[in-house]
């Protein structure tokens, strides 16, 4: 008994010395890329709903910086230091997603945030993260007010050096939107639906001004509540007016059902979104009766370039449970875009708090050939990127059926 005693603690030494070497190698070697014993640490905070009706964005957006986080460790993107992703649940609201940023603003080792998904999220995230110079980089924003202020159709100022998108504004998709049902589809009587929430409102208000321009007749303007599940009184409102399509400003929870009960009460007219409701639960939730409803989304399909595919593989490969989904790619490409900040702001850091202001001043100067196309920003930190898709529900998923970048007429 007692030498078994002694060969059990022998070997629990042997093993406590293996695990103890290989923590050391880790922190100096296998995370870091080999930079030795004196790895920093820098946080790239992730604010989407991780939880909640919205999570198939979330975890999407989640995944993908965890992916891009993952390979510049892997090859040593930043020479002694080590990134991490720090995800917070927003749930799709405001009230969370504030308390994200407080908590990740309150963190010195934070140097940057992807996020958010939602344009009502990002107002209240915007006044934590400037003051503590913490970049914030979207994938899904559309709203044009976040970086061109109150009167940006007018007067567009910058209210926020530190915030950047990789995706087009709705000053850009609603217009696509109304080009493409008036010139393409030929279609001249629309209805409108928005959810009340700043992206729904305001995609449908872009989307309006576009059609009127071109000479389309908006026939109703409705609202519903972003919790409605019933809309037989909305639907009952606008189908006197013989709409030939609906558009709907909002996303895939409300807009699913939303479509369903259309064609149920015999308005059996194409709904028409935003890249809010461009997902495939969007089909689940509308049922067979979605086949030929309509969805915009920013920049080309993912699946359409060979960057694209190569992230959709490596994606697949990581082993996530969840789907990249739409802003995948944007965040990909969010991501990648803060590391290239970092590698010029992080150079000869102490830590990363002190290099906050120099990675926004880095970050503004970026410019690379990403998933989506050529990620860079223009004087307001918006995407110079201006192409979109246009989608049609087909079976159980979102079919493209054409891509074009957008030009001011």
């Amino acid at each position: 008994m007692h030498q078994r005693s002694v060969v059990r603690v022998g070997a629990s030494l042997i093993v406590a010395s293996l695990a103890l070497t290989a923590c050391g190698s880790r922190s100096g070697g296998d995370n870091a890329g080999g930079t030795g014993g004196s790895t920093k640490v820098a946080k790239i905070g992730i604010i989407a709903p991780l939880s909640g009706d919205l999570s198939a964005l979330g975890l999407g957006i989640q995944h993908s910086v965890e992916l891009a986080i993952k390979q510049a460790n892997d090859t040593n993107a930043i020479p002694g230091w080590k990134l991490e992703a720090v995800p917070k649940d927003d749930e799709g609201k405001t009230e969370p997603g504030k308390n994200a940023a407080t908590a990740l603003a309150g963190d010195k080792d934070v140097i940057g945030v992807v996020g958010t998904l939602n344009t009502s999220v990002a107002q209240q995230v915007q006044p934590v993260l400037a003051p503590k110079n913490i970049v914030q980089v979207s994938p899904a924003n559309t709203g044009p007010g976040l970086t061109q202020g109150a009167a940006w159709q007018t007067a567009p100022k910058r209210p926020y050096a530190n915030y950047f998108r990789t995706c087009t504004t709705d000053a850009v998709q609603g217009p696509f939107a109304a080009r493409y049902l008036f010139e393409t589809a030929k279609i001249t009587k629309v209805a409108t639906i928005h959810d009340k929430k700043a992206y729904g409102q305001g995609l449908v208000g872009t989307f309006t001004d576009e059609f009127k321009k071109l000479g389309g007749q908006i026939v109703a303007a409705q609202t519903v509540n972003p919790d409605d599940v019933n809309y037989s009184a909305v639907v009952s409102a606008i189908k006197p007016s013989g709409p030939q399509a609906v558009y709907y400003g909002g996303e895939y929870p409300q807009a699913g059902p939303l479509s369903q009960q259309m064609k149920a009460a015999g308005l059996n007219v194409p709904l028409m979104g935003g890249d809010g409701i461009k997902d495939p639960k969007y089909i689940t939730l509308a049922g067979k009766t979605s086949a030929g409803d309509l969805s915009t989304s920013v920049g080309a399909p993912t699946d359409s370039t060979e960057a694209g595919k190569k992230f959709l593989a490596d994606y697949k490969a990581a082993g996530y449970k969840e789907d990249s989904a739409a802003y995948g790619g944007y965040s990909f490409d969010a991501a990648n875009a803060i590391i290239a900040a970092l590698k010029t702001s992080l150079a000869g850091a102490s830590d990363a708090e002190s290099a906050r202001q120099k990675t926004i001043d880095a970050l503004s100067k970026v410019s690379f050939d990403g998933v989506t196309g050529k990620v860079a920003f223009d004087q307001y930190g918006d995407s110079t990127s201006k192409v979109l898709t246009v989608y049609k529900a087909e079976g159980a998923d979102w079919a493209t059926v054409e891509t074009k970048a957008f030009e001011t007429k």
